[in-house]
């Protein structure tokens, strides 16, 4: 198993798993909020076509998630799981037989890996986060949330690869030129996450086998790669350049598990 992301932040989320080999390989694009051009672009750099996908995971339905999703789907009959919720936030869109609805902790079968979703306190109708895989490794991906939470950690435990929300500093943000509502909203039980409680979760989820994490979801105003990379090393005693950046406009490089 192996993921990449295309890209992360609030301008655009979306991120390739791809698991198996051969006519066994299965591609799952999980958010895709870009539009169709740029994720054609985003893909073709990592060597991918949109023909290639076998299906798209959304999260929720913030449009920095959502995106292209639904034209997407149309055009090249993807399968699309969303949780429930978050398909009547987006005003129950026909979908036909490409939906699929995913709740949390249901198992969903995807051919050469198994996709565990998971229920996370974000300021969203029914978010859900996901954990993939493929029989000998564990890949979580865990953004858009306010805290950490007890089944968050369940979830996450024993992965060998971890994509992580941290979101913003928080003296950064207070300092910012933000409104108050918005900060408020950031920094909430249910906004984003910030660089410290990131760092908490890692600590609690490091163990020998743990190979790769890569930061997501950065604030452009509010946060440095810098501090986030020196934040969550020292909770792993990591040297700072092993921890992986996503940027909105680079996305990461290919991680194998």
């Amino acid at each position: 198993m192996r993921f990449k992301n295309l890209a992360s932040g609030s301008t655009g989320n979306a991120t390739v798993v791809e698991a198996g080999q051969g006519s066994d390989c299965r591609r799952l694009l999980v958010d895709c909020g870009l539009g169709i051009r740029q994720l054609e672009a985003r893909l073709a750099q990592a060597g991918l076509l949109v023909s290639e996908l076998h299906g798209l995971f959304i999260t929720h339905e913030h449009s920095d998630h959502i995106g292209c999703a639904l034209s997407l789907s149309a055009k090249h009959h993807v399968p699309v799981w969303m949780s429930e919720g978050t398909w009547l936030a987006l005003g129950q869109p026909d979908l036909g037989d490409c939906l699929r609805l995913a709740r949390d902790q249901q198992v969903i079968d995807f051919g050469s890996m198994s996709l565990h979703p998971f229920t996370v306190p974000h300021d969203a109708r029914e978010p859900l986060q996901l954990r993939c895989e493929d029989g000998q490794s564990r890949l979580g991906l865990l953004t858009d949330l306010g805290h950490i939470t007890p089944h968050v950690l369940a979830q996450l435990a024993g992965c060998q690869a971890l994509y992580l929300e941290a979101n913003h500093d928080a003296e950064m943000l207070s300092r910012s030129r933000y409104p108050a509502f918005l900060k408020r909203r950031i920094s909430g039980p249910w906004g984003h996450l910030e660089n410290q409680a990131s760092a908490q979760a890692l600590a609690q989820l490091k163990h020998p086998a743990l190979r790769h994490v890569v930061a997501a979801h950065l604030s452009e105003q509010n946060n440095e790669a810098s501090l986030v990379r020196q934040t969550l090393a020292q909770a792993l005693d990591w040297p700072e350049e092993a921890i992986g950046i996503a940027s909105p406009t680079l996305g990461s490089d290919w991680y194998s598990l």
